[in-house]
């Protein structure tokens, strides 16, 4: 048995993450987040609460449990509320990796470490591996901090980066872009889609998905995790709108200069897979189809 420790169990990923984690035979499950499990089910885990930005908690909660694995999906990622919460999300996006990896230290766990495409300035996308990072935001720079601390600590260590990712939540606590271009098309809405950035939507399964190979693997370094499209907002809009029979006539196209946004966002970033491919067997979905497994969720 593989036993295994993930933070972040409330969040989009977490929820994915113990729904998959819990379908495998050889993997026994530790799940933490923050306050009360707000997790539908409660079986074929246990459940702890853990603030990652109370060290001691972070130490005393893996020192007990001694994982093989710990996956981090915990992280502060509203990209505007970091710019004015440069604090709080130092907290929780550095000195919570720092008493991840300390604790991982002392019970030799492998740490799997999510991380983000924001850590790019979105002038040559899209990414391998190995490019260099230079983060034009607050939120990219605490993520290129946090991955930092990984990087150079004593350790076994993954890196798993990511990119837009959209799902269906439990409580429907998170909007994405489908779900709200679906809502806004249906009431009739006219919207404006952005079509002077590009990523790599990746479906939360996927990602979970993702995380999922590398530590069962526990394969060393960093990988991309994401979908395999690079698109537009406008394009996503779109393909949303043809799944679901709606009128397109609504959307207008906008470039991003006419959205007031308190932090910088890369213009393009998206991702290229092939080392997930070839070393984890990762296949994610196209953006058709995770808007399919979508829909199907809201059924």
């Amino acid at each position: 048995m593989k036993k295994i420790l993930l933070t972040g169990a409330n969040g989009l990923l977490g929820q994915k993450l113990v729904g998959l984690l819990t379908q495998q035979p050889n993997v026994e499950l530790v799940a933490t987040a923050r306050g009360e499990n707000r997790l539908p089910f409660s079986d074929g885990y246990t459940y702890r609460s853990m603030d990652i930005t109370d060290r001691q908690q972070v130490l005393d909660v893996i020192g007990d449990v001694q994982p093989d694995v710990v996956i981090h999906g915990a992280a502060m990622t509203d990209v505007d509320k970091c710019e004015v919460q440069k604090d709080a999300c130092w907290a929780q996006n550095v000195h919570a990796v720092e008493y991840i990896v300390e604790a991982c230290q002392a019970s030799n766990a492998f740490l799997v470490h999510v991380s983000t495409d924001f850590i790019f300035d979105g002038t040559a996308g899209p990414y391998d591996e190995t490019a260099e990072a230079n983060p034009i935001s607050f939120y990219g720079w605490s993520k290129q901090a946090g991955e930092s601390v990984v990087r150079h600590a004593n350790l076994r260590w993954a890196i798993a980066r990511t990119v837009l990712v959209y799902g269906i939540a439990h409580d429907m606590s998170r909007s994405n872009i489908i779900l709200w271009v679906k809502k806004s098309l249906e009431d009739g809405k006219h919207i404006n889609v952005v079509i002077d950035q590009w990523r790599s939507p990746t479906l939360a399964e996927d990602l979970a998905m993702g995380c999922y190979l590398i530590a069962d693997q526990e394969a060393e370094g960093i990988f991309n995790i994401s979908g395999k499209e690079v698109l537009t907002p406008y394009e996503m809009a779109i393909q949303t709108a043809d799944y679901f029979g709606l009128d397109k006539s609504l959307i207008a196209q906008a470039d991003a200069s006419t959205f007031t946004q308190v932090a910088r966002r890369p213009p393009r970033t998206g991702f290229i897979l092939d080392k997930a491919q070839m070393v984890l067997g990762y296949n994610p979905h196209s953006f058709a189809e995770g808007i399919a497994v979508l829909a199907g969720q809201l059924n």
